[in-house]
């Protein structure tokens, strides 16, 4: 909480960012919990965003969210920054306090892993390796949790192998990188397969994957929500592999912030995700 007199506000930062779920998300928290406060869609430009983030304590605002393309500069412009946020060089989560000034952290790693272990109640990070797709910025978040987690073994695949190589001396030297070529021998024997790429997306590569030899036993998680599954998440299925999309990531993730900014620790539950997404119960 903060010295403020008035309720408190809060809100997500982007460009463009009228498509976030997080108003709803954090409109439902407020409501249900009978909380004062207000969280607000933020459309700021890159130009003006520097601007727009130093003068939102001024008038109120306890915190944010930060979406793209803004999170690299956020973690560039806060004043105190935790050890996860200096690792990824990105921010998603910011608390305006009235001593430390912009203060940043990075949820994104917490909420993929609390969204695995909400899916596979007793998941083990160590239970085999782990596969993952991709080389973003998501995936550095990813990554960074799964290896703190204590993945004994992950493999990282990308269409461009430099990139996941830059990923991997950036994040973690144990990470191991193999060429694309390789994508189905790396998902045979995993217990985790994570996809962070947009394949098979609107707009994105195709899925150009079989998963094959993916054991049914394997837990396939993509980072991204599409009501229905994403096309990865259907492949996934037809090979009889428990799937968990990125829905959870996005509410799990939101957590932290919420919390520090009204006071209360939220809970991920149905009713949440009926609200997000008008399903479920």
């Amino acid at each position: 909480m903060t010295d403020h007199n008035n309720a408190p506000l809060a809100g997500v930062i982007g460009w463009p960012i009228a498509h976030s779920l997080s108003p709803k998300l954090h409109g439902h928290w407020l409501a249900r919990y009978n909380i004062k406060g207000w969280y607000l869609p933020l459309p700021v430009s890159e130009g003006n965003f520097e601007a727009a983030l130093r003068a939102m304590p001024k008038i109120g605002f306890v915190g944010a969210n930060v979406t793209m393309p803004h999170k690299e500069r956020a973690f560039a412009l806060a004043d105190e920054t935790s050890a996860v946020a200096q690792r990824l060089g990105a921010a998603n989560t910011l608390v305006f306090d009235l001593q430390r000034g912009i203060c940043a952290d990075n949820t994104d790693g917490f909420g993929f892993i609390e969204n695995l272990r909400e899916a596979r109640p007793g998941w083990d990070a160590a239970a085999g390796p782990v596969t993952v797709l991709g080389a973003g910025g998501a995936c550095r978040a990813v990554v960074a949790a799964l290896m703190d987690a204590g993945v004994s073994e992950l493999r990282l695949l990308n269409r461009t192998k430099s990139r996941a190589e830059t990923l991997r001396d950036e994040i973690a030297s144990g990470i191991n990188v193999h060429d694309w070529a390789e994508v189905e021998e790396a998902v045979s024997d995993a217990s985790l397969v994570v996809n962070t790429t947009s394949m098979g997306m609107a707009g994105g590569p195709d899925l150009t994957l079989t998963l094959e030899n993916l054991s049914p036993d394997a837990l396939a998680a993509d980072i991204v929500y599409a009501a229905g599954g994403t096309p990865f998440m259907k492949l996934a299925q037809s090979r009889g592999a428990e799937t968990v999309d990125g829905l959870g990531m996005l509410l799990h993730q939101a957590r932290p912030g919420f919390e520090r900014w009204f006071g209360h620790a939220p809970e991920v539950d149905n009713a949440l995700r009926a609200a997000v997404v008008g399903q479920g119960a």
